[in-house]
């Protein structure tokens, strides 16, 4: 399996597939490259996935790093290694974070973003929502039973099949001989909440630093951490900006929606011209 190792020497999982533009895939902050299993098939580019230090199959490394400026620049280091020089990103949640931080400091390797239900204010109740998961094994003893607890649970997302469950929770919890366990390091836990006192940085500059490059908005109609009143401020910055708003879906959608395929599609079409 392919792996890359960063200039502090850790070693970071990768995937490509495809080919055409490069388009980066950004996960989501407990998530890995699992996030865009959904949408692959139809994305046809040179779809590049990563898993962050700390997630999925890359190496755990001191969680002082577990940080997005670190990521910005691992995301980075790993278009390096591939002899990229520029890239589209599509980021999931805090990969639009990434992306955002990335145009604000190195916006020349940028084609374009689609950003997957995330945006400059990040509602407090959203957060909580991660807080209280965030580091902590499921209760669930197996996959089977994770995925219905999800759908029971999960009540912001509408219509969704049990096999779409089961694929996620087998993506994001390992089966052990006790029971489900996290794919990522715990420790990443610890990070996160070091950061919950501290005042809420203005990230509406990250955001203008987009302007000029193709964009795209994808947001869960239900969503708990991208409002619609942010939605809508992020489209008068920018009225170009191609959004859609996905009924029946929470934080974050699939991807593979129709409405979402619809405006990555418009967005391809986007980076082509630019």
């Amino acid at each position: 399996m392919p792996h890359f190792t960063t200039p502090d020497g850790t070693k970071l999982y990768y995937e490509e597939s495809g080919k055409g533009i490069p388009v980066l895939c950004l996960a989501g902050l407990t998530r890995n490259t699992a996030d865009f299993d959904h949408v692959a098939p139809h994305m046809p580019v040179r779809l590049i996935r990563m898993d962050y230090r700390g997630r999925g199959q890359s190496d755990w490394a001191d969680p002082t790093t577990y940080t997005i400026p670190q990521e910005g620049t691992d995301a980075l280091a790993l278009l390096d290694h591939l002899g990229i020089a520029q890239a589209a990103i599509l980021g999931t949640s805090r990969g639009g974070l990434i992306a955002m931080m990335l145009a604000a400091t190195h916006k020349d390797r940028l084609l374009g973003v689609a950003l997957n239900d995330i945006g400059p204010v990040i509602e407090e109740r959203g957060m909580n929502v991660v807080r209280d998961y965030i580091g902590r094994n499921p209760a669930q003893d197996n996959h089977e039973d994770a995925a219905r607890a999800r759908a029971k649970l999960w009540t912001h997302f509408e219509g969704v099949p049990h096999a779409r469950w089961l694929a996620e929770v087998r993506a994001h919890y390992a089966q052990t001989a006790d029971g489900l366990v996290i794919r990522y390091d715990p420790k990443l836990r610890d990070t996160v909440l070091a950061t919950q006192d501290e005042p809420t940085p203005d990230l509406w500059p990250l955001y203008d630093a987009l302007g000029g490059v193709p964009l795209a908005l994808i947001r869960g109609a239900n969503s708990d951490l991208l409002s619609e009143e942010t939605a809508d401020e992020m489209l008068r910055r920018r009225p170009d900006m191609i959004r859609a708003d996905i009924a029946g879906r929470g934080h974050v959608p699939f991807l593979d929606e129709d409405d979402a395929l619809d405006a990555l599609t418009e967005w391809l079409e986007d980076l082509h011209e630019f």
